[in-house]
């Protein structure tokens, strides 16, 4: 008898069994239904996720970049598309699933682009191609090394005048992608970019993650590597010093993007991990205002500073309407320190310890 199948067995017969009993909590969701599925697998099988690793693992010298371009798109297939917030939050983001069969590998921190069928009424041509960043680790949530998950808002175009959405304003992209169906074609493009990488030569970096809305999507790759995976790198960054610290900025609670998935590896690793949340319409800054992520982020401000002083890498991704606000808190550190902040950038930008990818 194969001794894999019969563990795979053990496991889905002893989760399904669990899942009547988390089923009528509040708080058991799908997801960590999942996790504790794919923790059980791999403890009963003693399998790690290592087949998808560089040699030695942080060398990004082999990073695939455009393996497919947008005249010859590669066809995957949706696998799944679930809405991921609550009926309060500001408009709807999707968390959708796709597989590329393994024929399209990717590293935390890259970026697919999805081509959406149709064509652009102001030119008659095909619709043009449109980036998401990738919210699953290389291995995907299925730890296959076959799909890819992105998180897409819907984009809605509210009409004063209407008073209604109108429908001709809204984003052709995130429509079709939050509209689609498992088993429906999906063209992509990728993967690509090189500025969201994790340096993972160092297992005691400090990782500073500041997001808005969908922007979480890196992190959510980032953070499954480290603490959820048993990866090289994550074996690694458990037993260092180092920081992953996550502040993700939303309107209100419901808003919140893998909450469950953030509090079970805060539980799991205090240590390593820190979660920060700005709610614009549920909490206020110290002056009284909306907290916005430029205010969570700046109660914070002096302990940044020294952490990428140190060397700490800092990431942004999101609404580009966040980084002014960052930028003057960490200059006001800068004044007080008696140093220049522009030579402060010049010099963690020349290291590479900045990252910005927002839209």
């Amino acid at each position: 008898e194969n001794p894999s199948s019969t563990a795979m067995l053990a496991v889905t017969s002893a989760f399904t069994s669990g899942a009547a009993l988390v089923a009528p909590t509040a708080h058991a969701s799908r997801a960590s239904v999942q996790m504790g599925i794919i923790d059980g697998v791999k403890n009963l099988l003693g399998k790690k996720q290592d087949f998808l690793e560089a040699e030695p693992y942080w060398d990004q010298s082999t990073i695939p970049v455009n393996t497919y371009k947008n005249k010859a798109p590669f066809v995957g297939k949706i696998v799944s598309t679930k809405r991921i917030v609550g009926p309060e939050a500001t408009g709807e983001t999707c968390d959708v699933v796709m597989s590329h069969g393994g024929k399209m590998p990717y590293w935390e921190g890259q970026s697919y682009g999805v081509i959406p069928p149709g064509t652009n009424p102001k030119n008659g041509k095909p619709n043009s191609v449109r980036l998401y960043s990738i919210a699953s680790s290389r291995y995907g949530d299925d730890m296959t090394g076959t799909t890819t998950t992105l998180c897409v808002r819907r984009a809605t175009y509210w009409c004063p005048e209407l008073k209604a959405d109108d429908p001709a304003k809204k984003g052709v992209c995130s429509n079709y992608l939050c509209d689609s169906k498992p088993g429906d074609d999906v063209k992509l493009t990728g993967p690509s970019g090189k500025v969201m990488l994790i340096p993972e030569k160092d297992p005691n970096v400090d990782l500073i993650m500041v997001a808005t809305g969908t922007g979480i999507a890196p992190y959510r790759s980032f953070i499954r590597r480290l603490f959820v995976e048993e990866t090289p790198f994550g074996e690694a960054y458990t037993k260092g010093s180092g920081l992953a610290w996550l502040f993700l900025g939303v309107a209100n609670s419901d808003a919140l993007l893998y909450d469950d998935e953030w509090q079970s590896v805060l539980k799991a690793h205090p240590k390593n991990f820190k979660l920060d949340y700005a709610l614009s319409r549920e909490q206020k800054n110290k002056d009284g205002g909306k907290m916005y992520i430029q205010d969570k982020v700046a109660e914070y401000s002096d302990e940044i500073f020294t952490r990428m002083d140190n060397g700490a890498h800092m990431y942004f991704c999101g609404l580009k309407g966040m980084m002014p606000g960052i930028t003057e808190m960490l200059e006001g550190v800068c004044k007080e320190k008696g140093l220049k902040w522009e030579d402060k950038l010049t010099q963690w930008k020349k290291a590479g310890q900045w990252h910005v990818e927002v839209y």
